[in-house]
């Protein structure tokens, strides 16, 4: 099953997981209740708490994957099969008393959160391979999660359920329903009443009266913030039906699992901004700075929950965290954001309710964001879906930051910066469609729209967007690219250079890779689940189940590197710099014409749009239909002459550009064969010319420094006979300084030589002399000052006994010793100065 070539359609098609379950028997049932058309359209906008049918209305997630094992809701029944033995055809089923909607699989992989329209219940999922252990129908432990608050006739429909990630081993379940109220439950402690209880929407008074959109109250999905080293982790983003946006932060589940690396970023976080408005004096610092007290109240009761041995720089791991009690005051709801600046509309529709949101994080490696510095590593993004198919991009720049409620109120919304809006074209695609004399517009079909949002587990650039009309893959890989390039640059003009990144319009490459509209009934099976494996023991690829439980499968590519990292290129060279200018001039090229170009471009090659398709998906979408629709008989129209027609032409096109791309790739592939040869034959050229220089050019230089030395020599000769003769021309004689100079020179040279060789009066006798008189002089000296240092030690030693009329008599005697020597030192200095010698310091003087 890891063969990159295996086909998971051929395999799973005809599966028995993916049956109609036993209540569609009748054909008329399967297209009454599973197509979506102007005649089902009342029962895909209406909820009957009493009566939930099998209309896939609303939001709808009914197919996850737990490793290698397939589960799929289809109807009341939860049916789960191994990928490992779909050849088998072999499944397990579970039935409920409900029509299943939603189905989410909590971390472990062990729990199993079903969902219809108003219930919800929690499947514990047998281990792995029990299934093939067992017959098809399997009795698992459920229980049902909230039965006051989600199974009563009053009770408000579910929005969304999901598993909080840092849930206490995975138990940690949120249930949004529409009327703002987000529901904490934890299935290991009590699965009726809810631990936390978050309200979006405030109570309405009864004596008061509000002009108010009714969708500006209900809310239709909900996200959890991410974040590394600040509150995105610690924030839910709840989305109501008219596009508004609400946050709470703090928030996390009762009993958390939350790693001990993250509390120490944000207890540093928060420090670094309380020490920056220590700086600042003005009011809005004040305010700013009883905020952060606050939130550095709730870091330090963190903190202490940590057991020892978790303290920074130890490694991380998770620690059971409960919510500080410390701060009274419940977090407060931040909202709705401001969006800068307005979403624009869409051509041709009148607008729709918000459906679904998500937040996409960036996160870097561990290595190459250290090394590269992570441009985009805090850079989160706020994805919105509406029901006529447009996406609104959001940048979080400035991050929700954690708030609770107090008696004065804070005026300053948030606020997301709108990038760009995405247009699926699905109302294009409707207005395509000409309406049938008595029949309500196309357009009325977007009411029952519903696109939902699932991240790639893979790629985080990556994200699809599934609805009643077909699946769209969005990569907003271009965008990252053009913003990490801006922030990158860090010149005075950096500002600049982000305006103009922006202006660019770095769009976000939309993909249609699945339709399941009918041309020819105007009618449409929404797609009611999209799941991607996440394992490695299965091939990359992405599941794609429709309503009449049709499954569809493309095989994915792996990229080897992220595409929003623009690659590191070498700095240019600056020829100003002293660097360049303290080079040799032989390593400095010649000024003129390259002496070798090239016939290639100086910029890379860069495929053709047309081949270049990174992600494996399908150029076209492809038609999604059931299996009942192949064997009615074709009904030709003017829709389906103009949808046959489009087809026709952008096949054409697309087959015209592939052919254009493959001339153009051919021509670059014989370019390219051109440019080796060449590059060869010069490469040949320099060797041959390298050996050259090295054997008989090198000693041909040789000889030749050696001619031109031996001519430098001559040259130098001439020259020095050159100039004597000049000077003899311009002087033959002596002049009168020369001969003053030669006489003095003669006369100082007598009186160091002397006229003879027996001269005594020379200073060269006299310093043979001087040097025979001290060689005769030094040993007794010596031996005299020997003497004395024993006397001294003798003296000393004696001076320890004697007393003191006989130290004073040594004395006596040293004093007349001390004469004798200094009438010594007298005579030695006369007979140095008739000799003419200079003597030295005197030995023993103090």
């Amino acid at each position: 099953m890891s063969d990159p070539d295996h086909d998971w359609g051929k395999v799973l098609n005809g599966h028995p997981i993916f049956s109609l379950p036993k209540t569609f028997d009748r054909p008329e049932r399967v297209q009454d209740s599973l197509e979506l058309s102007s005649n089902t359209l009342p029962k895909f906008t209406q909820l009957d708490p009493e009566e939930d049918g099998p209309t896939p209305s609303g939001r709808r997630q009914v197919m996850v994957l737990k490793d290698a094992d397939l589960i799929v809701a289809a109807g009341r029944e939860v049916r789960m099969t191994s990928l490992g033995d779909a050849k088998l055809s072999r499944s397990t089923r579970q039935t409920y008393k409900f029509e299943i909607h939603q189905i989410s699989l909590n971390p472990s992989g062990k729990l199993l959160a079903v969902a219809g329209a108003f219930q919800v219940a929690v499947i514990v999922l047998p281990r792995a391979g029990f299934a093939r252990l067992v017959p098809d129908m399997l009795d698992c432990k459920s229980v049902q999660v909230g039965q006051f608050y989600h199974a009563s006739s009053a009770a408000a429909p579910i929005a969304k359920i999901e598993w909080h990630p840092w849930g206490e081993a995975g138990s940690t379940l949120l249930v949004m329903t529409t009327e703002g109220k987000l529901r904490e439950y934890d299935i290991s402690l009590d699965t009726e009443e809810p631990q936390q209880v978050l309200s979006f929407m405030p109570e309405k008074k009864t004596n008061s009266f509000l002009a108010a959109d009714s969708s500006e109250r209900e809310v239709s999905s909900f996200t959890l913030g991410k974040g590394r080293a600040d509150w995105g982790p610690l924030t839910i983003y709840a989305l109501t039906k008219s596009g508004d946006i609400y946050s709470i932060c703090p928030y996390m589940p009762q009993n958390a699992s939350i790693p001990s690396s993250y509390i120490h970023s944000l207890e540093c976080f928060i420090s670094a901004k309380q020490e920056f408005l220590a700086q600042g004096t003005s009011i809005a610092a004040k305010n700013l700075s009883t905020i952060y007290d606050y939130q550095h109240k709730y870091v330090t009761a963190l903190l202490k929950q940590l057991p020892p041995g978790t303290v920074f720089p130890a490694a991380s791991r998770s620690v059971l965290i409960h919510p500080p009690t410390t701060i009274k005051a419940p977090p407060a709801r931040q909202g709705p954001f401001l969006l800068q600046p307005s979403p624009r509309m869409l051509d041709g529709s009148d607008g729709g309710d918000a459906t679904d949101i998500s937040y996409l994080s960036f996160d870097a490696d561990d290595e190459d964001g250290e090394r590269d510095g992570g441009e985009t590593e805090h850079l989160g993004v706020v994805m919105v879906a509406f029901q006529d198919g447009k996406v609104d991009v959001y940048l979080d720049v400035e991050k929700v930051e954690a708030r609770w409620e107090n008696k004065v109120s804070n005026r300053d919304l948030p606020m997301l910066a709108v990038y760009e809006t995405i247009d699926l074209s699905i109302v294009s695609t409707l207005n395509a469609i000409t309406a049938s004399a008595g029949q309500a517009s196309p357009l009325e079909l977007l009411q029952a729209n519903h696109p939902v949002f699932l991240p790639d587990p893979i790629h985080a650039d990556a994200i699809y967007v599934y609805h009643a009309f077909g699946v769209h893959a969005l990569n907003i890989g271009p965008v990252l690219q053009s913003l990490a390039i801006a922030l990158r640059m860090d010149d005075d003009s950096a500002g600049a250079s982000l305006d103009t990144a922006l202006k660019k319009s770095a769009e976000t490459t939309v993909e249609p890779i699945l339709t399941t509209l009918s041309v020819e009934r105007k009618c449409s099976n929404p797609v009611v689940a999209v799941t991607i494996p996440n394992d490695v023991y299965l091939t990359y690829s992405i599941f794609i189940l429709t309503s009449a439980m049709r499954i569809t499968s493309f095989p994915l590519n792996l990229r080897t590197e992220s595409p929003h990292t623009p690659p590191h290129l070498p700095p240019a060279l600056d020829t100003s710099s002293e660097q360049f200018n303290q080079r040799s001039f032989w390593l400095t090229p010649p000024k003129g014409p390259p002496t070798y170009v090239s016939l290639l471009q100086k910029s890379p090659y860069t495929p053709p749009a047309a081949l270049a398709r990174t992600s494996g998906l399908p150029k076209n979408p492809q038609l999604s239909l059931p299996q009942s629709t192949k064997n009615a008989d074709f009904m030709l129209t003017p829709d389906t002459l103009r949808y046959l027609g489009n087809t026709g032409r952008d096949l054409a096109s697309q087959s015209t550009d592939i052919k254009l791309a493959v001339k153009a790739t051919d021509e670059r592939v014989m370019l390219q064969q051109e440019e080796l040869t060449r590059m060869s034959n010069k490469c040949r050229e320099m060797q041959m010319l390298i050996e050259q220089l090295k054997g008989p050019r090198h000693a041909m230089a040789e000889e030749r420094f050696k001619k031109v030395q031996a001519q430098q020599k001559a040259l130098l000769g001439r020259l020095d006979r050159m100039l004597q003769s000049l000077m003899e021309r311009a002087s033959p004689g002596i002049s009168e300084h020369e001969t003053k100079w030669f006489e003095e020179l003669k006369r100082m040279k007598g009186e160091i030589v002397g006229s003879g060789k027996y001269d005594e009066g020379s200073l060269v006798a006299r310093t043979r002399l001087l040097e025979r008189e001290y060689a005769r002089l030094t040993p007794a000296l010596q031996e005299l000052g020997e003497k004395e240092k024993r006397k001294k030690e003798k003296l000393a030693e004696s001076n320890q006994t004697l007393g003191f009329s006989q130290a004073f008599e040594f004395g006596e005697r040293s004093n007349v010793e001390r004469l004798r020597i200094s009438e010594v030192e007298k005579q030695i200095t006369e007979l140095a100065a008739k000799v003419e010698v200079a003597l030295g310091r005197r030995p023993f003087t103090q």
